[in-house]
């Protein structure tokens, strides 16, 4: 039966448009920045104290159990998850609450269903305003007209899908935990020294990110009015593609062959780490095959044999120096090319690099591998939903299922 969103959810709402001040010690308030693919992260939210925390509960600004979690500015859907339990926890109006009337739809049906390349679709061309930070009208998304199936129907979809969702979930941790291992190994070689007795061997030496770097590249857009040099070919990474990933698998635009051609000298090899260097500065990924950039990144190219994982991981540290360097004055980041390279850092021997390589290798390997089978699944999910809507699938003929 085809419904319109309003009239199938309880509520449709967003986050607090009042930002109470933050306390070092207090309940989390998140924005859509703290969002992940199935839940928030604590490490950076804000916190905030009881009686606001009472003030935002009073305004409907704390989600419930089975409340649909959308990412509503910026990066607009590109996070969407279930509330799976209600918590002292707070949002801010970059996220909307999608409350579900379950005598309707079932709650993950709702998740798949706004995440649907349709939904996106519709989205982007009748519900967003703003250019420099897109936002989701509200007013807009509660009118889009969906088809929704029987609850019994829905229960069968959702069960499958959250198959695939649940293999996302593993790998997601898996690759956290690998990540976390590759920081800790880093830290205890280059920052506490614990391989070499406890001292900065006298073959290191100190230099800058240029000194690291067989070029460091600053990236551009292509004329966006030739619609050429848009299309399928080579990934062309922008700062939203670098949020919680560590290789850039997937990228929200691509460049034609010729698009690419017309800025050659701006393709980056596989391995090259870049860097957000505008605006949200500080984001660090690993190119996963060869690709270009916008802007406001600056890659490097590391020179023969130097290690990029040493110098990946060792920029996923500088965050704080690049947003300190790249202010100067400005209340908007904006650290350039010149001032990226002269950037002070450590440069191991090659040696040293070479055998650092050795151990956390297999781990990147291991995460790109993760990375590139949850961008199958995702899009298996996407392709699966209209199917299992109206019944035309053979499931046991899908391969990733049986995994």
């Amino acid at each position: 039966m085809i419904y319109k969103l309003k009239d199938i959810c309880i509520r449709i709402t967003d986050g607090s448009h009042f930002s109470p001040k933050a306390k070092t010690n207090g309940y989390p308030m998140f924005s859509v920045k703290d969002m992940l693919t199935y839940g928030f992260d604590y490490s950076n939210c804000k916190r905030i104290c009881k009686e606001d925390f009472e003030k935002m509960l009073k305004s409907g600004c704390v989600p419930q159990a089975g409340d649909v979690l959308v990412a509503k500015d910026g990066s607009y859907l590109k996070e969407i998850f279930v509330c799976t339990e209600t918590k002292k926890e707070a949002v801010l109006s970059s996220i909307a609450i999608f409350r579900p009337n379950q005598k309707i739809v079932n709650s993950y049906f709702l998740c798949y269903l706004l995440k649907s390349p349709n939904i996106y679709n519709y989205i982007s061309s009748n519900c967003v305003s703003g250019s420099a930070l897109p936002r989701i009208i509200l007013k807009a998304f509660k009118e889009i007209e969906v088809d929704i199936p029987d609850l019994h129907v829905q229960e069968n979809i959702v069960r499958i899908l959250k198959l695939l969702d649940d293999k996302i979930a593993l790998n997601t941790r898996i690759n956290r935990n690998l990540s976390e291992q590759a920081a800790a190994l880093y830290k205890s070689w280059f920052v506490d020294f614990e391989p070499f007795e406890g001292e900065k061997p006298d073959d290191w030496n100190d230099g800058t990110v240029g000194d690291l770097a067989n070029e460091i590249v600053c990236g551009k857009t292509p004329s966006t009015k030739k619609e050429e040099y848009y299309g399928k070919d080579v990934p062309f990474v922008t700062i939203p593609d670098m949020h919680g990933c560590i290789y850039t698998v997937h990228t929200e635009r691509k460049l034609s062959v010729l698009g690419a051609d017309s800025q050659s000298k701006k393709t980056l090899p596989k391995n090259s780490i870049c860097v957000s260097c505008i605006g949200t500065a500080g984001l660090v990924v690993l190119l996963s095959e060869p690709s270009q950039t916008n802007q406001q990144i600056n890659t490097i190219v590391p020179k023969a044999n130097y290690s990029p994982y040493y110098i990946y991981l060792m920029m996923d540290t500088m965050a704080e120096t690049i947003n300190k360097l790249g202010q100067a004055g400005s209340t908007i980041v904006n650290l350039n090319k010149t001032q990226f390279g002269k950037m002070e850092v450590m440069i191991p021997s090659v040696a040293a690099m070479s055998d650092f390589d050795e151990i956390v290798e297999p781990m990147f390997k291991e995460i790109l591998s993760n990375q590139i089978e949850n961008k199958e699944l995702l899009l298996l999910r996407d392709e699966l939903l209209p199917k299992l809507m109206v019944g035309d699938i053979d499931l046991s003929d899908i391969e990733l299922l049986k995994r």
